[in-house]
């Protein structure tokens, strides 16, 4: 009996007989492509742009020209970040306030779209301690709102992060989501805010949301009985970002856990975990954490390094 249950538990959960040729990676490039820094140590309200590591390009996170470059790079995915401003619009921006990043003054929420348009959204990136500034200037002009992103680039994909309170994003992306066309709706997928999520699966139900806290119900409910091949309710519709590290203990992994995840349409985005936060697979050193022949996503702050490696 021990010997059957353990041929069912390896059958029905190897890789060995899953084919997944002809399909490859789905990079999904974080803010587009931006500036780095280490993320041991940073809090939740640390002036990251002030800790940058000495810039290898001129792009800024968040804006028309990077994702233009994301996507020149190879990713599949763009993901970005949305603000509410004053005149309850969505701004395409990272940090609740402005004085880390831009030469402007208190809150995204403070302004309306039509000021934050003006400021120079590389005025505060530094990488010696604030005696050069190498990317003042450049940015004057390029905060843009979630219209101008989707007008830019209407058949692309984009992974959107609230970062407000979803009270207050949730109904604004909804009003924006209804103005989308169903082929449009079906590359958008939302993470952040539960209480925006659960508006937004109200009316669609199949765009796929994540949040930390549906990731530790889902994920926990698949170790407990994704070895029958059975997928939870909660798994279902889902963007879920993995942790490399510990992405072998889930049933199936690699290849017949993808092919299930995607049955129920769900996407694993490979990440790492740096000190309670999800870091990008930013190097052809991380890339070998990866699976051989992985075929799931891949989320980097690097796709200008990744997207040319995995072509290679």
């Amino acid at each position: 009996m021990a010997f059957a249950f353990a041929l069912f538990l390896w059958l029905n959960n190897t890789s060995l007989f899953t084919d997944r040729s002809g399909q490859e990676p789905v990079l999904v490039a974080h803010r587009a492509l931006g500036q780095t820094y280490d993320l041991q140590g940073v809090k939740w309200d640390t002036n990251t742009a002030a800790i940058i590591h000495e810039p290898a390009h001129d792009y800024i996170e968040n804006t028309l020209p990077a994702i233009q470059a994301a996507f020149d790079y190879g990713a599949n995915v763009v993901e970005f970040d949305v603000r509410l401003t004053q005149d309850r619009q969505l701004a395409v921006f990272h940090d609740d306030t402005l004085e880390y990043r831009t030469d402007g003054k208190g809150y995204v929420s403070d302004h309306t779209m039509d000021d934050l348009r003006q400021l120079d959204v590389g005025y505060g990136y530094t990488a010696d301690d604030g005696k050069t500034f190498p990317l003042r200037g450049q940015g004057v002009g390029l905060m843009v709102s979630i219209e101008d992103v989707f007008r830019a680039f209407p058949d692309r994909e984009f992974l959107i992060h609230v970062k407000d309170g979803g009270d207050q994003v949730g109904p604004v992306l909804l009003a924006f989501f209804d103005t989308l066309d169903e082929a449009t709706l079906d590359n958008v997928s939302v993470y952040g805010n539960d209480v925006a999520l659960d508006l937004l699966r109200d009316d669609y139900p199949e765009i796929k949301v994540f949040s930390r806290p549906r990731m530790i119900r889902a994920c926990s409910a698949y170790l407990l009985l994704g070895w029958t091949g059975c997928i939870p309710e909660a798994m279902r519709n889902m963007e879920i970002l993995l942790p490399v590290q510990y992405a072998r203990l889930f049933w199936g992994w690699p290849d017949k856990f993808l092919q299930r995840m995607e049955r129920v349409n769900s996407r694993v985005v490979l990440v790492k975990y740096v000190d309670g936060w999800s870091d990008g697979i930013d190097s052809e050193t991380d890339l070998l954490k990866l699976p051989e022949n992985y075929t799931g996503g891949v989320w980097t702050n690097r796709i200008d390094i990744i997207g040319p490696a995995l072509k290679k």
